[in-house]
Parts: C-alpha cells; sequence; structure tokens
C-alpha cells in the first residue's frame, strides 16, 4: 500500500498535514476517496477506531485521505497568515472545521479525486455532518457519521449530571465575563478536558451550533449513522435515544443509522464488526 504523506493550507492560511493512501488496486481515481476526520484531541496517526476500516476500504479500491483539523490534539502552536496562534481541542471553534474539510476536499479534486466520502468519529462525524450540512460540497458522495454525541445545551441542562455541566459552564462564562476568554480551565462534563472558555461555550453553550439534530435535515447526500449499544446504555445524554431521534429527521437523500452489538464509543473489540458494516452499507449504496 502506497502512503503519502500531504498537507495543505487552508482559506484563512492554516497549514495542515494528512496521509493518503492509494487504494489495493492501484487505480486511485476509479471509487471516491474517504476523507478520515479524527475526534476531540486526535490526529491523523494514531486513531484505533478505523484500524479495521481502512485497510478493508483499501482493499475495495478506495483511497483513503487521514488528516489533522485545527482541532487536532490538545494544544499546538500555529501560523495563520502573520498571526501566531494556539489551537487545538482545547482553543477550537468547532464552525472553522468547515474550512479544513473544504482545503482537504479542494487537495483531493486537484489530485484528480472527483468523489469524496467524508468519514468521521465522535467530534469528527458532527464535523463531517456539519460541514457539508452547510456547505453542500458537490464532490462529496456520502457522508460515514461514526457515534456523532449529542451536543445540546438544553439537554445537558435537564440531564442527570446537570450539576457538572452547569458548574464548568458557570465557570465558561465567568472567564469570558471577565474579558478571559481564551484562558484555560479543566472542564469537567461532559469528561474531563482542559478547554478554554470561549471553546466550552461553543461546543456546549446555548446556541447548540452543533447539535446534529438541529442540522442533519440539512444534508442531499446518502449519511450513514453508527452508534455502539454500549454507548446508547451507558454514555448519558449525549447518546441516549439518539437512532430514534435521527429517524425521526425529514430525509432528502438515503439515510441509515446503525447499532453496533457490545460497542463502546471506540468500538473496543469490535472495530472490524463496524468494519463489516461501513463496507456493507456503501456496497448497498452503489457508491462505488
Amino acid at each position: 500500500m502506497l502512503v503519502e504523506l500531504v498537507r495543505t493550507t487552508t482559506a484563512d492560511g492554516l497549514r495542515l498535514d494528512g496521509a493518503l493512501h492509494a487504494s489495493d488496486d492501484g487505480n486511485v481515481r476509479k471509487k471516491p476517496a474517504v476523507l478520515v476526520l479524527h475526534g476531540v484531541g486526535g490526529n491523523f496517526y494514531s486513531s484505533s477506531t478505523f484500524e479495521p476500516l481502512l485497510p478493508k476500504l483499501h482493499a475495495a479500491g478506495y483511497p483513503t485521505l487521514t488528516v489533522n483539523t485545527r482541532g487536532h490534539d490538545s494544544v499546538f502552536g500555529a501560523q495563520l497568515g502573520n498571526i501566531r496562534r494556539r489551537l487545538g481541542a482545547a482553543y477550537e471553534i468547532v464552525d472553522e472545521c468547515r474550512a479544513d474539510i473544504a482545503a482537504w476536499i479542494k487537495l483531493l479534486v486537484s489530485r484528480g479525486h472527483q468523489r469524496v466520502i467524508l468519514l468521521g468519529h465522535s467530534l469528527g462525524a458532527i464535523k463531517a455532518v456539519y460541514a457539508q450540512a452547510h456547505d453542500r460540497h458537490a464532490s462529496v458522495a456520502a457522508v460515514l457519521a461514526v457515534s456523532p454525541p449529542r451536543l445540546s445545551f438544553t439537554a445537558f441542562n435537564n440531564a442527570a449530571e446537570s450539576s457538572v455541566f452547569f458548574e464548568s459552564m458557570s465557570i465558561a462564562r465567568e472567564l469570558v465575563k471577565e474579558g478571559s476568554d481564551d484562558e484555560l480551565f479543566d472542564a469537567r462534563f461532559p469528561f474531563p478536558l482542559l478547554i478554554t472558555a470561549a471553546s466550552y461555550i461553543d461546543k456546549y453553550g446555548p446556541a447548540e451550533r452543533y447539535n446534529i439534530l438541529e442540522f442533519t435535515q440539512l444534508l442531499r447526500c446518502p449519511t450513514l449513522f453508527t452508534y455502539g449499544s454500549k454507548e446508547l446504555a451507558q454514555g448519558g445524554i449525549a447518546f441516549a435515544g439518539l437512532p430514534e431521534a435521527i429517524n425521526k429527521i425529514p430525509a432528502h437523500a438515503a439515510r441509515d443509522v446503525i447499532t453496533i452489538p457490545d460497542a463502546d464509543h471506540f468500538y473496543t473489540g469490535v472495530q472490524k464488526l463496524l468494519a463489516d458494516r461501513v463496507g456493507e452499507w456503501l456496497t448497498q449504496q452503489g457508491i462505488d
């Protein structure tokens, strides 16, 4: 399998890195290229969730491009034009992923890949759905959203863990009120993470900008959502009832929601089953 380290530059001047894997049949332009997006604090070379899936895609003739977004790792320094900024999961504004994804799609198209499949896990799945829902890239043939959580201020406020959420949100709001938007603090909800006040409010605040139930209906391409049975049962309000809620949303193209038995959020021990189900869905949809 041929692997090429690649880079792209976003419209706002951020350089991002990734790895382009040719398909096993060597015909890199026959099937859509799969653009792979990491979750919170991940990067293009460390994901274990997709380890069995990517070789399966290569064997089936799909090239893959695993990439960094500006939310990669926890914190890193970056140059945007003439401005030096801190980025990473602790600092990202999720909406800016649209520039990252657009830049990577542009790179793939420039390499002759006229059709692209967006594949993301967790926050990466939210980014895939969000970017395509709002920008409707003509080259995107499908979206594969693996375990995108519900990011809902209203739901969090009414959850069993609401007191922990209220504590973290209160700290973030107080910092913003003091003019310390970019000050880091240790949030406890939805899991322990180091994050700036501005980023916390962006992701989890009352605007609910990234609540997938609010923009999934904007998709106009085939979409697959997958969840693990364990994460649905044990993942709290971020996951409870999501398959049913998604199925109630009007669809303007083929859309399926499947549950993988015995799978947690990272599909521990059942990654191969995830790979099989994704492969079956692509075949059923005729996306080749």
